[in-house]
């Protein structure tokens, strides 16, 4: 499985959380045994899918603080809000260079998305990066 298909699936587990809404760590491990990947695809998945869980909350915050004004988290599609929290945790808690998650966040929106949610995810991803480098800087 390359980083891309690993990163598909990863989304696919995140966005089943986001939908259940019943005890995750549970839940990951349900999804993992009704999918059919090797031992060790089904053991990276689980690794990051535990990572976002862990840090929900602070994600959450992080695609609320950049949302523009007239928007609020209940409006996010449960794809977008997956896509999201994906790409976030790759840009702020691993070595992915910020415009190949930006890139691959828009490519799993314009696969599952609305005809919109690429510009959306587009657009909170880069108000995430614009953020967190001028934080950088200070």
């Amino acid at each position: 499985m390359n980083k891309s298909e690993l990163r598909e699936a990863l989304f696919k587990l995140i966005y089943s959380l986001e939908v259940q809404k019943e005890e995750k760590i549970t839940q990951i491990d349900i999804y993992l045994q009704s999918n059919e990947y090797s031992e060790n695809d089904a053991n990276k998945i689980k690794t990051l899918a535990e990572d976002i869980v862990k840090i929900d909350n602070s994600l959450t915050e992080d695609i609320a603080k950049n949302l523009k004004s007239d928007w609020s988290i209940e409006r996010i599609s449960k794809v977008n809000l997956a896509i999201l929290k994906v790409a976030i945790y790759e840009i702020l808690h691993t070595e992915t260079p910020y415009k190949v998650a930006i890139n691959e966040a828009v490519e799993l929106a314009k696969k599952y998305g609305e005809d919109s949610a690429p510009t959306f995810v587009n657009g909170v991803l880069a108000s995430i990066v614009k953020f967190y480098k001028k934080d950088q800087e200070n």
